[in-house]
């Protein structure tokens, strides 16, 4: 089938992190023809640096298109998704309409453990005026759910990477930075009155940590807490690294002990990379964020010891603005050994229920 994906960028990177992923695996891995429009092709460039600021392209199997105003006179394709609720251009659906076989219309949502996910998920929902029809497709942790994007050979790849010492030598190499035996952290999050703390504790303990910070925004911050003088202090080094294309992030999760992620796509991938981890959710409005948050840790938590589910509890609250992260981090990193055996475990239950795969046999049921 003939795939057209549409993505807004609203969170810089988690939107159109996850709509091209799912592209480049549909057309690699499932021999489909994909379009993908994004109307931010600045965000998508981080993620897929050899591309370029053109109206159109080809890369990595998928046809990469702007998504401007005014929109181009175009056919639609067999498949329509728009990522996480994203509206299609007026023109657009009208002309989907006017097929004699209509395309499968998806709106792809975001990812949710709540438990009324299941009971939505491939609901239709009748357009008031057209005759179109559009399906709400709910990624999800359970059987029932659209699952989570996951290439075919992921996980192979990571122990394969885990297990030759030269692989992690040479992803280190590449960055310039040698580990010395210290504690890898990666530090992806939205701006966080919480780092203060943890890097106090990070400071302060008796284990030395060496993070490793993405370009963007927060890394003004993060210079805040040192001064003026170069990013370290006590046990604590930070260096400032390059923001790396898609399939290098993966890289860069496996070969640190612990990951801090934010939004949704690399809180996905930090779950494939098996390592223990910390999230840090999309604030929302009254905070219906932090149910989402729950929602999740309680299916996360199960089967850990109490005390190591207590310590990750504390861990991810404190980071999402509910008590002290660099109290929380003391008590957190004693789990690391049961954390890792954990995070292994838990990608290995999630790896069967695949949403790309997922999505196209839904498509090709209704065609």
């Amino acid at each position: 089938m003939n795939w057209d994906i549409f993505c807004n960028v609203v969170d810089n990177y988690g939107d159109i992190g996850v709509s091209w992923r799912l592209a480049r695996q549909l057309a690699n891995e499932h021999g489909q023809k994909v379009r993908l429009w994004v109307d931010d092709l600045e965000s998508f460039l981080r993620l897929c640096p050899e591309g370029k600021k053109v109206d159109s392209q080809r890369l990595k199997g998928v046809e990469v298109r702007h998504w401007s105003s005014p929109f181009p006179d175009v056919l639609p394709f067999d498949v329509v998704i728009e990522s996480f609720g994203c509206r299609l251009p007026e023109c657009y659906v009208e002309k989907m309409a006017q097929m004699p076989e209509k395309p499968v219309w998806i709106n792809l949502e975001y990812l949710s453990a709540e438990d009324w996910v299941k009971e939505v998920h491939c609901m239709p929902s009748p357009h008031p005026k057209l005759p179109l029809v559009k399906y709400f497709f709910f990624p999800g942790f359970s059987g029932d759910t659209g699952g989570l994007l996951l290439e075919k050979d992921l996980l192979e790849q990571r122990d394969a990477f885990l297990g030759d010492s030269d692989s992690g030598s040479n992803f280190w190499r590449e960055l310039g930075i040698d580990p010395k035996g210290r504690t890898g952290v990666s530090l992806f999050c939205y701006e966080n009155p919480a780092l203060d703390s943890l890097f106090e504790a990070w400071a302060e303990g008796g284990e030395a940590i060496l993070c490793l910070v993405p370009e963007g925004g927060i890394v003004r911050r993060v210079k805040d807490f040192f001064g003026s003088g170069p990013l370290s202090r006590g046990g604590l080094e930070v260096r400032i690294i390059p923001f790396v294309p898609q399939e290098k992030y993966d890289h860069l999760l496996w070969a640190c002990d612990v990951n801090f992620v934010r939004g949704e796509d690399s809180f996905v991938r930090a779950q494939w990379a098996g390592k223990p981890f910390v999230w840090q959710i999309y604030p929302q409005e009254q905070g219906a964020h932090l149910k989402k948050l729950e929602a999740f840790l309680s299916h996360y938590c199960e089967g850990l010891d109490p005390s190591a589910a207590g310590a990750v509890r504390a861990m991810w609250q404190a980071w999402n603005g509910n008590g002290n992260a660099g109290s929380a981090w003391r008590n957190f990193i004693k789990f690391r050994a049961e954390l890792n055996a954990h995070g292994k475990s838990w990608a290995g239950q999630l790896s069967g229920n695949n949403l790309a795969s997922n999505l196209l046999d839904f498509c090709r049921r209704r065609r």
